[in-house]
């Protein structure tokens, strides 16, 4: 599904997108926009959460300055969701393990959401 990342750019079946994003486990992807260029906090994988994945993976960029906050870590536990984080070029990798693998596996494709930012 993610065919490449590096600093500033994501390719998504054959799309390149320059701004962050936030990409489904039915593909779709979406503009991932937030309170704070470098703070992921609850508000900022609200939307993400009221889909119901079961796993949630974030980039927090080239160098993982992003940082997550504990109100974003607890908000989901609190709704049972598992969290990956990792710089993004490492959660670009997890999520498409998860979402080809899944299928794969278990014959159903698991629900993930990617929430990538792509620079710092």
């Amino acid at each position: 599904m993610i065919e490449e990342y590096r600093f500033g750019k994501i390719i998504i079946n054959g799309e390149e997108y320059d701004y962050d994003v936030e990409l489904d486990w039915e593909g779709k992807i979406l503009k991932w926009t937030r309170g704070s260029s470098h703070i992921i906090d609850k508000e900022d994988i609200k939307r993400a959460l009221e889909k119901e994945p079961e796993i949630i993976v974030i980039g927090t960029g080239e160098s993982g300055v992003a940082q997550v906050t504990e109100g974003a870590k607890q908000a989901c536990k609190e709704a049972g969701v598992k969290l990956l984080i990792d710089i993004t070029e490492e959660a670009v990798k997890t999520f498409n393990v998860i979402y080809e693998e899944s299928l794969e596996e278990d014959g159903e494709q698991a629900k993930v959401i990617g929430l990538f930012h792509l620079t710092c």
